[in-house]
């Protein structure tokens, strides 16, 4: 197989689709990865290999993408328990829990999952680790209100914090109008123990750790493209 990381996420991305029938609801992940999964699902409905088939996107960024492709749109208002989520991911530990929120999604991301039967994650192997925290900084939504307070919050909980800069210089903004901490702990021994550290935290919208959410996780690498359900042996 290509070891372009871009051709790795599109030979990830391919697989997963092919768990979509025809008349699910589909969440539309955000980002690079999930952009493959979009681009193949369009094709699919343009030929007619899947009917009746409606996403659910999880940034305003895919809902604009995805209308340009074709792919109808619902809400989770009008639909709120999905088939199943094609997202991607940051980092990805071998008990299929993850780290999201690279691309500034992570709200909508983490909304979309808790509402799915399925959630598939596509990823190449770059984004495995042996514990979650390895290999990237873990994204912290705030309200914008007070939010040096939450600064000092996380650093008390032992990590590294710095305010997510958007392309001008200027505080990145999520779609909902808050600002992202980037944290970097570390590797995580108990990332249970620190999500509810974070939820129970007012003022922290939503946090990157996606746990027990994935059930599956589709991971490319030179040798091909390896399927994982939860429960199963690790990928290695």
């Amino acid at each position: 197989m290509n070891r372009d990381p871009d051709r790795l996420k599109q030979a990830a991305a391919y697989e997963a689709v092919k768990l979509v029938r025809s008349g699910m609801i589909v969440g539309l992940g955000h980002g690079t990865t999930a952009h493959h999964a979009l681009v193949r699902l369009a094709q699919l409905i343009r030929d007619g290999g899947l009917r009746d088939v409606v996403g659910v996107a999880c940034s305003t960024q895919v809902e604009r993408e995805a209308r340009a492709l074709g792919i109808p749109l619902t809400t989770l208002d009008e639909h709120p328990v999905l088939d199943l989520t094609i997202d991607g991911a940051d980092e990805v530990d071998p008990a299929l829990n993850l780290i999201k929120g690279g691309g500034g999604a992570l709200l909508r991301e983490k909304i979309v999952a808790q509402a799915s039967r399925r959630e598939a994650i596509v990823a190449d192997e770059g984004k495995l680790s042996p514990a979650l925290g390895t290999r990237c900084a873990l994204p912290v939504e705030v309200v914008p209100f007070g939010w040096g307070a939450q600064v000092r919050y996380l650093e008390s909980l032992g990590a590294e914090v710095a305010l997510r800069a958007g392309p001008g210089g200027e505080p990145f903004r999520t779609d909902h109008g808050n600002l992202i901490l980037d944290c970097r702990f570390g590797p995580l021994a108990d990332p249970h123990r620190l999500a509810r550290e974070l939820d129970g935290r007012a003022g922290i919208v939503a946090h990157g750790l996606f746990l027990g959410l994935a059930t599956d996780l589709f991971v490319a690498g030179p040798s091909g493209v390896r399927h994982r359900e939860r429960g199963c042996p690790p990928v290695v």
